[in-house]
């Protein structure tokens, strides 16, 4: 079975709705306060963004997410991303991820 990354904007989303429906668990309000004050971005923005940082070739899924839910504003940051991932970023490869995401700030 294939991963599957949900950004904090879906998150917020699902459990918006599914809160209509029924009250939700502990870990469940915890995550949707999460979501509601760390996700900036609508959902269509956030996937708009994870598209265009996709298609740089060193990005992963797993970081393109991340990087729409953090919205990195300075270079530590973007590295900081990366270090699981065992990629050694150039500085015009992090100018890169920080003009996509200044795009949508």
């Amino acid at each position: 079975m294939a991963e599957k990354y949900v950004n904090l904007a879906d998150v917020r989303k699902m459990l918006d709705a599914e809160s209509s429906v029924r009250e939700l668990g502990a870990t469940q309000k915890s995550a949707l306060e999460h979501s509601q004050s760390m996700a900036s971005l609508s959902a269509d923005d956030i996937k708009a963004l994870v598209t265009e940082v996709r298609a740089l070739t060193f990005v992963t899924n797993y970081a393109a997410y991340k990087i729409g839910d953090i919205l990195p504003k300075y270079p530590e940051d973007v590295r900081a991303i990366f270090t699981k991932e065992r990629v050694n970023l150039s500085a015009e490869d992090v100018k890169q991820i920080l003009e996509i995401v200044g795009k949508y700030l």
